[in-house]
């Protein structure tokens, strides 16, 4: 097996890794995903673990820094340029993992066997990202690049691990069939051709079901923006609250009745239960529409705080909330905070760390002739696998994503944000409303096509008759058994990858 030069390996890494982030928004370049595991494919040759440490880092460091851009914009460079350190390690971890796999026997030399592999690998790593630590950041995974594509297809049957190995798997297969190319070879050429065309052409079959299984639901959606991007977005009190009553009064006045109207996440900067000029705004807001309004908001108790969705009637007031299950480290709590204060003051604008809830996201609106069950789904929870689903199997009729992105200007966070909704959408069979205090908000139906997209940083407003839906899709059904069944057989073979190395040493 053809080994290349050490720099021109590093060289290859990197570029593959900001070619696998064009994948994703914004600018949804959905293929270069295949070939940036191409490229780390072909660049994890040579076999040595430690090497391959250093090559998966620098893929990281090529995706992750330009990929979480955003969070410089939010935070500053120090937080940014370590949780871009952070997650590449992890995925360096992986490639690590590989090569030690690799080393079982019929895999030394490569081939279609040496791409599942990888793929396994790969996604065993973004699993491990999901959940830790401090609770996970799975922002980059490879199925979030997808949407535009037509893997998309396959989330609601293998979820999205499922999709991501699919797309590292077809990356491997891509690097396999351009090494047969370089040696003419006549069987492994005309393979991967048709392993590719099978991979990407099969999901184009899959229906994809838009239909209503339990109604309609007129929803409307109030955008209501601050007055200006940053940490300070809601330096004066209550004037976002205030923008999304006057949002609301122009909803319903350019768009007709509707049956429940949304907030996003911290659209009432002041607890409407605890707070009576924020209570004023909001019974101004619901006697205007009329109808139940989800608000997002922060309740305090004596040493926590809970980032929720509340229920709030016209008639009787403030109803159930739903508390976000997994608040953000860094952002919305500090681990280890003397320790993380030297990488940044900023640690220190969060005064109360942020408490977990511990109810499924699932909130039973009450209507004037029914109740419809909400999944709400706060803001960076949209990332996490367990959430939505949860949500979807405790009879979630719709998913609502309410997110606050003010802090991070005019990046690509809101989009990539709104990439995963769409691909939670079709992974749930449900349609989606993601709402957003500056943007990008919209409407996405249950096959991930968008019906309705704001810009960011603007005061918009829109109303969208969704398809209620009750059917499981079977990516749900399977629940965590795919990530169960790639994890062991990952840790098998490596487990088998470390004996038969040291048998022929």
């Amino acid at each position: 097996m053809h080994t290349p030069r050490r720099l021109t390996t590093l060289v290859s890494a990197a570029l593959a890794g900001v070619l696998t982030d064009a994948a994703f928004p914004q600018r949804n370049l959905w293929p270069l995903a295949l070939v940036g595991m191409a490229m780390l494919f072909l660049a994890l040759r040579r076999d040595s673990a430690r090497w391959a440490v250093l090559v998966g880092f620098t893929w990281g460091v090529g995706f992750f820094l330009p990929h979480l851009w955003w969070a410089r914009e939010a935070v500053g460079p120090v937080p940014w340029i370590a949780l871009s350190v952070a997650e590449s390690l992890i995925m360096a971890a992986g490639c690590a993992c590989y090569v030690w796999i690799r080393r079982m026997p019929g895999l030394r030399r490569g081939g279609l066997l040496a791409a599942i592999a990888f793929a396994a690998a790969w996604t065993s790593a973004e699993q491990v990202r999901q959940v830790w630590p401090f609770g996970g950041f799975p922002w980059g995974r490879l199925a979030f690049s997808q949407t535009d594509g037509p893997l998309l297809a396959l989330a609601g049957v293998v979820g999205a691990i499922g999709v991501s190995f699919v797309v590292a798997l077809l990356g491997g297969v891509a690097g396999v069939g351009w090494q047969a190319v370089r040696r003419f070879d006549l069987v492994r050429v005309p393979a991967a051709v048709l392993i590719l065309a099978l991979g990407l052409g099969a999901p184009l079959l899959i229906g994809l079901d838009t239909r209503a299984e339990a109604g309609t639901l007129r929803v409307g959606a109030v955008q209501g923006n601050v007055a200006e991007p940053g940490l300070d977005a809601f330096g004066e009190a209550l004037q976002v609250t205030t923008n999304h009553v006057r949002g609301t009064q122009r909803l319903i006045a350019e768009h007709g009745p509707v049956d429940l109207v949304v907030w996003p996440e911290n659209a009432a900067d002041r607890d409407p239960r605890s707070n009576r000029q924020a209570r004023a705004l909001v019974e101004e807001a619901a006697a205007s529409a009329g109808v139940p309004i989800l608000v997002g908001t922060v309740r305090y108790t004596d040493d926590a705080r809970y980032n929720e969705m509340l229920i709030w009637d016209p008639v009787t007031g403030a109803g159930d909330a739903y508390a976000k299950q997994i608040p953000a480290a860094f952002a919305e709590y500090i681990p280890m905070r003397s320790i993380a204060r030297k990488f940044s003051a900023a640690v220190d604008l969060v005064q109360v760390d942020m408490a977990r809830g511990t109810e499924v996201a699932n909130l039973t609106v009450p209507l004037a002739d029914r109740s419809v069950d909400v999944g709400t789904i706060i803001c960076f929870e949209v990332a996490y696998d367990s959430v939505a689903r949860d949500a979807a199997l405790a009879g979630a009729e719709f998913l609502l994503v309410p997110t606050n992105n003010a802090t991070f200007g005019y990046t690509s966070e809101s989009t990539q944000q709104f990439a995963m909704s769409r691909f939670r959408a079709v992974e749930h069979g449900r349609a989606v409303v993601q709402i957003s205090t500056v943007g990008v908000s919209g409407v996405i139906m249950p096959d991930g096509s968008v019906s309705e997209q704001t810009g960011l940083y603007t005061a918009e407003e829109f109303a969208a008759d969704l398809p209620l839906r009750t059917s499981i899709t079977l990516a749900d059904r399977l629940g965590d058994a795919p990530v169960v069944l790639l994890l062991a057989l990952t840790g098998i073979g490596f487990t088998l990858g470390v004996v038969s190395h040291r048998r022929h040493r």
